[in-house]
C-alpha cells in the first residue's frame, strides 16, 4: 500500500485518450482505499467514473488510468489480506463498488471475483441511514 504520495503532472504529449497539456493527477493506493470508502454502501461506480472524481477532487483535468488501475488492484488484494484475517469487511476499502466482477482486473485477483458480486448484494441489503 505504500507509495509515492499523489501528485500531479502536465502531459508533454497525448496520453491514454487524454490531451498533451492536460494537468494529470497520479494517485497512490492510500488515497484510492480512502475515496473507495466515499462511495455509499449498494451503489457502484465505474473505474473511468471513480478516476473523473479523483481528478476533480484534486483540481486536476483527469487521472492517470494505468496507475489507477494498478492501485485499485493492489487495494483489492490488500482488502482481501484483511479480510482473511479477520473475516470481516467492516473496516476495508470497498473495492467492490468500483471493481466489476466480470472485469478483466477482477480475473487477476488472486481470489474468486464472485466474492465482489457477494459484496455487491450484501450492499445492497444494507440497511441505509436516514438523511
Amino acid at each position: 500500500m505504500n507509495a509515492k504520495p499523489p501528485h500531479h503532472v502536465i502531459l508533454e504529449k497525448d496520453f491514454a485518450g487524454i490531451p498533451k497539456g492536460s494537468k494529470l493527477h497520479i494517485s497512490c493506493p492510500i488515497e484510492v482505499a480512502q475515496e473507495l470508502k466515499n462511495i455509499p454502501a449498494g451503489t457502484t461506480i465505474s473505474i473511468q467514473a471513480f478516476r473523473r472524481r479523483l481528478a476533480e477532487k484534486n483540481n486536476c483535468d483527469a487521472t492517470c488510468p494505468v496507475s489507477t488501475s494498478l492501485f485499485l488492484r493492489i487495494v483489492a488484494e490488500h482488502a482481501w489480506e484483511q479480510y482473511s484475517a479477520s473475516g470481516s469487511t467492516k473496516d476495508l476499502a470497498p473495492f467492490w463498488r468500483t471493481v466489476d466482477a466480470s472485469s478483466p482486473m477482477a480475473k487477476k485477483l488472486s481470489f474468486d471475483s464472485a466474492w465482489i458480486d457477494l459484496q455487491r448484494e450484501l450492499d445492497r441489503l444494507t440497511p441505509k441511514m436516514p438523511s
